[in-house]
């Protein structure tokens, strides 16, 4: 299993504490900058989002290595035959078509999180935050076996689970850095194709205009072909559009779970429970949106 968000775990310590001093010397009116308990919180969401991922890398992996070993088509391994034939090109462009593969997986699988209830459930937590800054990066889901799904079908086509791993590593380790008000605008050209900080702050952005909009990873370039890119205009008003008033890491990790299933108990017929699971947050019997 590769790993490297463990190897950055100092990195992102640093950044944290480099972020929260320019806070402190240098306020922003404009910016929420940081909360002693809402920054308690995300760090004890990220501690045990580590500590629950690695027991559930274990079902992850040999899921995964399954599917490549006994279904893929042919046992085609590209990464074994690219070094088989010895082409630096063809490397090149299996890696690069692992990086392309593993951004779409991961808008597919941020686009589900947010459109479907019980995937929302999950990923409610990293939204719950109504501040913004390299903490916020940290608050992750404490059930993090909703992500199989939409990487499974790269181990089909033949990459390796380890380097699955890997480029995921990579993309969140990227994404970390994408959570800060401190960096205003880039360059047209980063903006146009790249995720940035500013594209994420609308992603986290609980404003109407706001809402299901930016979910690529490292790219946008996603978003701006499906139609779900917005760009930073109004001020963003971080947060859900409801938000949970807690600090309590276990209400912050299964509320929406509770939530769901006190409108699963109450539904009327099956129809209607499906229809809380599976349609987006929000969705109720007396509105049917």
């Amino acid at each position: 299993m590769v790993n490297a968000i463990m190897y950055a775990i100092p990195a992102f310590v640093l950044f944290v504490v480099v972020e929260a001093a320019s806070f402190h010397f240098a306020p922003d009116e404009d910016e929420r900058g940081y909360e002693l308990r809402d920054s308690a919180t995300s760090l004890t969401m990220g501690a045990g989002s580590q500590v629950v991922g690695f027991v559930w890398k274990f079902a992850n992996v040999a899921i995964l290595a399954a599917a490549f070993v006994y279904i893929a088509p042919f046992n085609f391994d590209i990464v074994t035959n690219a070094t088989i034939a010895n082409d630096p090109w063809l490397i090149v462009a299996v890696m690069a078509g692992l990086f392309f593969a593993d951004d779409l997986a991961y808008y597919l699988f941020h686009r589900g999180h947010h459109r479907i209830r019980v995937l929302w459930a999950s990923h409610i937590v990293h939204h719950s935050s109504q501040y913004y800054n390299f903490t916020t990066a940290l608050r992750q889901s404490w059930t993090p076996m909703t992500s199989l799904p939409f990487w499974l079908p790269l181990a089909l086509i033949g990459f390796p689970p380890w380097m699955i791993f890997l480029q995921q590593s990579i993309s969140l380790i990227y994404q970390f850095f994408l959570h800060t008000e401190r960096v205003d605008r880039l360059p047209r050209p980063v903006e146009w194709v790249m995720n940035t900080p500013s594209h994420h702050r609308v992603h986290h952005g609980s404003n109407d205009v706001y809402l299901d909009r930016n979910y690529g990873g490292i790219l946008i370039i996603w978003d701006r072909m499906f139609g779900t890119f917005e760009p930073e205009g109004e001020r963003v008003r971080y947060g859900l559009t409801t938000n949970i008033d807690t600090y309590n890491p276990v209400r912050v990790a299964f509320g929406e779970y509770a939530a769901l299933w006190r409108d699963v108990r109450g539904a009327r017929g099956i129809r209607d429970a499906a229809r809380y699971i599976v349609n987006p947050p929000g969705w109720n019997t007396e509105t049917r949106s």
